[in-house]
């Protein structure tokens, strides 16, 4: 199976080093001086599972030049969506499939408007990571997992071949949820609060959770994006802002999300995506979300001066 990772960054360069690690067929997109270091000197990644180099890597900042894949993992910021679709297609054959692995829920969709719903599966994927570097990737936190899975639930043979690609990967969980939806919005629940919360207060998730009235605002804020998705016809449980919780309570004290990250360094977020995005979905289906539009006003002017 030939896999491509389209945006090699923080997340994709981790997971398709994992991928190349264990010996699987593996092609980056990637450019500027990102992908001169991966050309010239390999992909290296530090991680708290165990650090590793990737000599030679096969990369490109131009999709024709790598050719046809038989899946494309595609690890953009959730705002470089639509740019990324525009050109994937030199890596689609007959039957290339595609994943993406960015933070929201509205990339499926956006990726189906361009290139074709039948070629798209839902996807989503968990670690605390940054680009060090050119070619140096840090895993810093959190036991990284991805998930897919055919946005109607269906088992397939792609999504099992996936599967099998990354058996036997070191530092990686990858299943099959039951209900791909489900897992994105609990996902996406989880990273607008913390991302939200974390960018507003400018505080690490340690801080975060320790005070009760930063810790209740990331519940309300969870709580809001549980309602939204229930009225979209997402199968989302109370306990699910419970699990969410209990993952936050785990991570390192100093993690921050990378939306947090960005926000702090003055870069474009994914704002729109993430808060934005339940704000947006909220007014759709009537659902109040006084939490995330305080979140999103609140942001919005820099978010607006790093874009300009």
């Amino acid at each position: 199976m030939r896999i491509a990772i389209f945006g090699a960054g923080a997340v994709g360069g981790y997971f398709g080093g994992r991928l190349a690690e264990a010996g699987r067929d593996v092609v980056f997109v990637a450019r500027g001086a990102h992908l001169e270091a991966l050309r010239e000197h390999g992909l290296r990644i530090d991680s708290i599972a165990g650090d590793y180099r990737i000599v030679p890597v096969t990369a490109s900042d131009d999709p024709a030049e790598l050719g046809v894949v038989d899946a494309v993992l595609v690890a953009v910021k959730a705002w470089q969506t639509a740019r990324a679709a525009a050109t994937l297609e030199p890596l689609i054959g007959p039957d290339t499939f595609i994943v993406p692995l960015m933070n929201g829920v509205e990339a499926p969709a956006q990726l189906a408007d361009a290139l074709g719903g039948e070629r798209i599966l839902g996807g989503l994927c968990g670690l605390i990571s940054t680009l060090a570097g050119p070619g140096h990737i840090r895993h810093l936190g959190a036991p990284p997992f991805v998930s897919f899975g055919e946005l109607d639930n269906r088992r397939s043979t792609r999504a099992e071949r996936l599967l099998a690609a990354f058996e036997g990967c070191v530092g990686v969980s990858a299943y099959i949820p039951d209900d791909i939806q489900a897992a994105m919005w609990r996902k996406f629940m989880l990273i607008a609060a913390m991302s939200g919360v974390g960018g507003v207060t400018r505080a690490p998730v340690g801080e975060l959770r320790a005070r009760s009235e930063t810790r209740t605002l990331i519940e309300q804020a969870m709580r809001e994006t549980l309602a939204v998705g229930r009225a979209h016809g997402i199968a989302l449980d109370d306990e699910a802002v419970t699990t969410s919780m209990g993952f936050i309570d785990a991570l390192p004290e100093e993690a921050m999300a990378s939306m947090q990250r960005d926000i702090l360094a003055g870069r474009p977020s994914e704002l729109e995506g993430q808060n934005g995005a339940v704000v947006r979905l909220g007014r759709a289906a009537d659902v109040a979300t006084p939490v995330h539009s305080f979140l999103y006003a609140s942001l919005l002017p820099q978010e607006l001066r790093a874009r300009a």
